[in-house]
């Protein structure tokens, strides 16, 4: 972990922190226009132009019509309704491409001019892996939905979600470090009550958003558009009748991930009153109620999207409440820690 505070530095993680934060709410949006899809080839540096002429359209057409979803969804699909579909995942991959530059040329700055000493270039190294990784899991994502059907992968979906997560998180836990300052060299302190409970209800968080990316894959979300009943029943029958149905099935990770949302409520609510209870002051208090209040929205907008059968404008606002409750997890848990170092440095 770094120990040199500096405020641009701090600054940058936030900036790209946000970039990437945006970059997954508009993979979301590439998503539910089904627009994933439209580009059958990763090219890193040719990519980055999209086609010149009627002859090159007319090439990059006839790629994706060999293609489950042009075959079994777009069958007939004109050119131009082509084009649209092929622009949204264009720009997806072109913020993605910034977001690479806006990370890879200021570390670079910064470790060229001292800002960022040598010793402590191994956090930034890491995260610039976990952009790589998420990138090379974007693609073999989306060639899992170019071979026999017309979706990609739910695992490998979440699994994507979850790189771009822990990057988001990464650069938010630094930055706070450039923020309001590193623990001490060779001090260790021991994760207080509140600390563990903080990380345990980020865990719960981490698992519903793991089903929230198992719905978005497995196109979940479309399955019942009743709520709280599902198929007429509160809780339908077949559900879990095998391990499988748990992961697989649209109607059970759907269902997992309506009630789940509750866990996570009791989750933060529990954290609240054992924050009272053990007097910490108000700013940490008035933030705990913040988290509670988000995920009330969170689940509102959950269920909003399964009344309305899955409007893009509300699905995208309830991904984006989704990471913002994870970026304020990952802030309290920062601070929590830092009141630990605080007690072990004074002992």
């Amino acid at each position: 972990m770094p120990r040199t505070q500096n405020r641009s530095v701090m600054r940058w993680l936030f900036l790209f922190a946000g970039l990437v934060a945006f970059l997954v709410v508009f993979g979301g949006f590439t998503r539910l226009t089904r627009s994933g899809l439209s580009i059958v080839e990763w090219n890193p540096v040719h990519g980055a132009f999209p086609p010149i002429g009627e002859e090159a359209w007319l090439r990059e057409f006839e790629l994706y019509k060999q293609t489950p979803e042009y075959q079994l969804v777009n069958k007939g699909m004109t050119l131009e309704a082509y084009k649209e579909i092929f622009y949204i995942e264009w720009f997806h991959r072109q913020i993605a491409r910034f977001a690479g530059l806006f990370y890879a040329i200021p570390v670079f700055y910064f470790l060229f001019k001292g800002i960022i000493p040598r010793r402590e270039f191994g956090i930034y190294f890491l995260m610039g892996m976990l952009f790589i990784g998420q990138a090379f899991m974007g693609w073999f994502m989306v060639a899992s939905g170019l071979v026999d059907r017309p979706a990609v992968s739910h695992i490998r979906l979440t699994m994507h979600l979850f790189l771009a997560l822990a990057l988001f998180g990464m650069s938010l836990w630094v930055g706070l470090g450039h923020r309001f300052g590193f623990p001490a060299e060779g001090v260790q302190a021991k994760w207080s009550p509140l600390s563990k409970l903080a990380a345990g209800s980020m865990a719960v968080l981490l698992i519903q958003i793991a089903y929230g990316g198992f719905t978005a894959g497995l196109k979940a979300g479309h399955v019942s558009s009743t709520w709280p009943l599902m198929f007429g029943k509160l809780i339908p029958p077949g559900l879990f009748d095998s391990a499988l149905h748990w992961i697989e099935s649209p109607a059970t990770v759907a269902f997992i991930h309506r009630w789940f949302a509750f866990a996570v409520l009791a989750a933060v609510l529990w954290l609240y009153f054992v924050a009272r209870k053990a007097g910490y002051g108000q700013d940490i208090l008035k933030g705990l109620l913040a988290l509670i209040g988000l995920v009330v929205l969170q689940i509102t907008l959950g269920v909003l999207v399964v009344l309305f059968y899955v409007p893009i404008s509300l699905a995208l606002a309830h991904q984006a409440a989704a990471l913002a409750l994870f970026g304020l997890s990952v802030y309290f848990i920062h601070r929590l820690r830092a009141m630990d170092y605080a007690r072990a440095h004074r002992t």
